[in-house]
């Protein structure tokens, strides 16, 4: 998948039990996607994904002041998505994508089979304009922001 691909649509359940569909924000809002392993891993990457989270949060009233929504998803359960953003008052939904199909189409599985972390930007026309891959998980959301406020 690169920039300029349709996204592909998915329907994933969110931590408050509501169901995302994709396409369901054509032709409305840009869909920023932030993919990541799992909530709470021994060691080094769940330390990213706090420290992520709390990057995107400090940034996420500029996010969706540009006609944006943005989701974070991962191969957790919805319950531990509930519990997750509970947990760290996180003001925007995180997806289950338990059968690992959303993850498996947008940024693949690493060799765990978690899904690698990396953010898509979707366009209203459900175009990807931006993948983030290498990303810098404390400026996270300031690259995100500044991108959607500099999109055509």
């Amino acid at each position: 998948m690169q920039e300029g691909d349709a996204a592909p649509n998915f329907e994933l359940t969110a931590n408050d039990g509501s169901i995302v569909n994709l396409e369901s924000f054509k032709d409305q809002k840009n869909v920023v996607l932030c993919f990541y392993p799992k909530n709470h891993l021994f060691a080094c990457p769940s330390k990213k994904v706090f420290k992520m989270a709390k990057g995107v949060i400090s940034t996420y009233p500029e996010i969706i002041s540009s006609d944006s929504v943005l989701f974070a998803i991962s191969i957790d359960t919805v319950e531990d998505q509930k519990k997750f953003v509970e947990e760290y008052n996180i003001p925007y939904k995180h997806l289950s994508d338990s059968n690992k199909e959303t993850c498996k189409k947008y940024p693949g599985l690493n060799i765990a089979g978690l899904a690698k972390r990396s953010t898509f930007v979707v366009d209203k026309h459900g175009i990807i304009r931006k993948i983030f891959r290498d990303i810098d998980v404390e400026n996270h959301g300031k690259e995100i922001s500044e991108f959607l406020k500099n999109m055509t």
